[in-house]
């Protein structure tokens, strides 16, 4: 990998990582006005897709190509990864359950060992491990040391499924039929407000929350200005640097580097909602800083000779299958 597209691969990665970390900042105010967790997530999908809409068409051929990865992708990297996560959060404590989804970069260096066959480097194991301990540090798990085992679960979930987003984006980057990321996040927002329209039922929203001001710390800001930083920056912005970040990468470097959304997410509401940050949770984000240094310095292994891909078969032609 050439170092010029290493550096672009991790500017990228970390752009991703403080687009995403800013979602929950803009959106807390507007749940916090009365609207419910998961018709936020709703909008935030929804927005997208319909954002990306036109591109969607653009790309329609991916429908054809690419039918397999693209239901994956919606199923798994947009829908799974909130509903799971959102779904943990009704019966465990918010850090613990950020906690268990950033878990996520860890078991992808599982299945790239165990399940793909192919070497990880020391150096992503190890930042992988510091990185979970900073992010132990960031969301302070031992404020919720009694957990509900169905609660741990749903959270052991959404970090499997945010594993699988890196598996995913990462498909088909290095054979000669590469799908064009826009398309291919288009067709996940798309494939997400399908399944999330099931899940989150929107034709229950209040819309009188969006018509109206939300409290930003000490700023009264206009619900749809905040709606509109979660669809276009934290969401439409966020998977497309963070897909190309990974084809750039590895999935086992931007897995590590990822978890800076915690990060950032902690203290942007300490900057912008005035909620304390403790000295442990400067510690950990020092040490998640410290794990994505370290991962970066890996580099990417080639896989074992006579080791096909097991998720080959999503860029296969289905016309061929």
């Amino acid at each position: 990998m050439q170092a010029s597209g290493r550096h672009a691969g991790l500017g990228l990665a970390l752009v991703s990582a403080i687009a995403f970390g800013g979602s929950g900042v803009a959106a807390k105010p507007l749940i916090e006005a009365g609207l419910d967790p998961l018709h936020m997530v709703w909008l935030r999908v929804a927005g997208a897709a319909l954002v990306l809409s036109p591109l969607a068409w653009r790309h329609r051929d991916l429908v054809r190509r690419k039918p397999l990865l693209l239901a994956g992708f919606g199923l798994v990297a947009v829908a799974g990864v909130q509903a799971f996560y959102f779904a943990s959060l009704s019966r465990i404590p918010v850090g613990v359950a950020l906690l268990l989804e950033y878990l996520g970069p860890a078991l992808l260096l599982g299945w790239i060992r165990f399940v793909q066959r192919r070497p990880v480097t020391r150096a992503a194991a190890a930042g992988a491990a510091v990185a979970v301990v900073g992010l132990a540090c960031v969301v302070q798990i031992w404020a919720g040391l009694s957990l509900d085992l169905l609660g741990v679960l749903l959270g052991l979930a959404a970090a499997c499924c945010q594993a699988f987003y890196f598996v995913f984006a990462d498909q088909g980057s290095d054979g000669d039929d590469v799908p064009d990321p826009m398309g291919m996040i288009a067709y996940g927002m798309i494939v997400g407000t399908l399944v999330m329209t099931v899940i989150a039922r929107p034709w229950q929203i209040d819309w009188r929350v969006l018509g109206g001001d939300a409290a930003l710390g000490d700023l009264m800001v206009p619900a749809p200005v905040l709606l509109g930083w979660v669809v276009l920056i934290a969401t439409v912005f966020a998977y497309l640097t963070g897909v190309v970040s990974v084809r750039k990468l590895s999935p086992q470097v931007a897995g590590v580097v990822a978890c800076l959304e915690a990060v950032v997410a902690t203290v942007l509401a300490w900057v912008l909602l005035g909620e304390h940050l403790a000295t442990w949770q400067i510690i950990g984000g020092a040490l998640v800083l410290g794990g994505a240094f370290i991962a970066q310095t890996s580099r990417q292994a080639a896989p074992a000779p006579g080791v096909a891909e097991p998720v080959a078969a999503l860029d296969r032609d289905p016309s061929k299958v």
